[in-house]
């Protein structure tokens, strides 16, 4: 069977070759949101119609900002989805014009009323992709300083300071919750772990 690698692009070994698209279309727009459904043709000769949900494709950044090496900036913010405030990790949208560093530290600016002498990229998640195509940079934020930037929230921000060590307790919690933000406090949590022993070898 001939492959046309401009509908399924490449594919590991082993692997099926990726569904060819057939057609797409927009079902529903919003200010913020647009549904877009997809006709699918997939290796096995099934067709599908999936359908799912785009947005701005500037990308996002969400930041692990650590005022000492123990703990992390977190920040209390209504959310219109569960009609509730939740403790979640500063995050935002890239402007038009901005790198992944520079979005983060102005986010922080706005949001954590901090800016970060240094910061460095951790990781990149993603949510339900089945459903969605939305990827989030998830940067740490180190050697903090003061600095306040007016941002885009409707009300100001309670920012929390927590240990990084004490993610357990935090998970208990009823307003601690995002995946994401979940995800990428482990990750980082676990990336110092070993920072340290590496430090702690060297020293031996």
């Amino acid at each position: 069977m001939s492959r046309d690698d401009t509908a399924t692009g490449d594919t590991p070994t082993g692997y099926p070759r990726k569904p060819q698209i057939l057609g797409r279309q927009r079902v529903a727009q919003s200010r913020l949101f647009q549904i877009e459904s997809l006709d699918l043709r997939f290796s096995n000769g099934e067709e599908r119609q999936f359908e799912r949900l785009t947005g701005a494709d500037r990308g996002a950044v969400m930041i692990i900002a650590m005022p000492d090496p123990d703990h992390v900036l977190l920040i209390r913010e209504y959310a219109a989805g569960f009609e509730d405030y939740v403790l979640t990790l500063p995050k935002g949208l890239v402007d038009p014009g901005e790198d992944i560093i520079t979005a983060a530290n102005r986010e922080l600016m706005e949001e954590c009323g901090f800016g970060a002498h240094r910061i460095e990229p951790l990781v990149e998640l993603s949510l339900a992709p089945n459903y969605m195509r939305h990827r989030m940079q998830v940067l740490m934020a180190t050697d903090l300083y003061p600095k306040r930037l007016p941002g885009d929230e409707p009300e100001p921000l309670i920012v929390e300071t927590h240990a990084i060590e004490e993610l357990p307790a935090l998970l208990m919690r009823e307003d601690f919750h995002e995946a994401r933000a979940i995800a990428a406090l482990y990750i980082a949590r676990d990336k110092l772990r070993e920072e340290k022993r590496s430090s702690e070898m060297d020293l031996l």
